[in-house]
């Protein structure tokens, strides 16, 4: 179980997220078009997982916007967003925006994606939700960044990410 702040209250995680030298863990995520994805759908690109509690707050929205911005078109390179909002928010927001270097990847179905990556909140006002979380992987699937945000409100370090790309 990891800590972590909401609006400076303490909150826990359900564990500690992958590290360096890890594998990626197998989900099941489902897109805006209704469509399963797994990490096989991925082989051997480099992937940037962004995962958030809620594209409809502030600060989960700029970090889509920065990393469609700044890794969206990056050679061999794919931006997951990864929350529990329903597919249709997640197309809603991205059509509304303009954003089409992301993909945008919800776990409202399967509800699994936690048990691989220990993203979870578990207790605060954010409970059932994900916590803010950056995993950079290789073209093999192995964890080369990660950082869970130790206050939800505030933003990852992109630069640091983006630097292990």
């Amino acid at each position: 179980m990891a800590q972590i702040t909401l609006g400076g209250k303490p909150a826990n995680t359900s564990g500690n997220i992958p590290q360096k030298g890890d594998g990626l863990k197998d989900f099941k995520l489902v897109n805006p078009s209704m469509e399963t994805k797994t990490l096989n759908d991925y082989k051997g690109k480099k992937l940037v997982l962004n995962i958030f509690p809620s594209v409809d707050t502030g600060i989960c929205a700029k970090s889509v916007h920065e990393f469609n911005k700044r890794a969206g078109s990056a050679d061999n390179t794919m931006v997951l967003n990864i929350s529990k909002d329903l597919p249709f928010a997640q197309k809603r927001f991205c059509g509304a925006e303009g954003l089409e270097n992301v993909e945008m990847l919800s776990d409202y179905r399967f509800n699994q994606f936690d048990e691989g990556y220990h993203t979870q909140i578990t207790d605060g006002a954010f409970e059932g939700l994900m916590s803010r979380v950056v995993i950079v992987a290789d073209e093999n699937g192995t964890v080369q960044y990660s950082e869970q945000v130790p206050e939800v409100g505030q933003e990852p370090d992109y630069e640091s990410a983006l630097e292990h790309l």
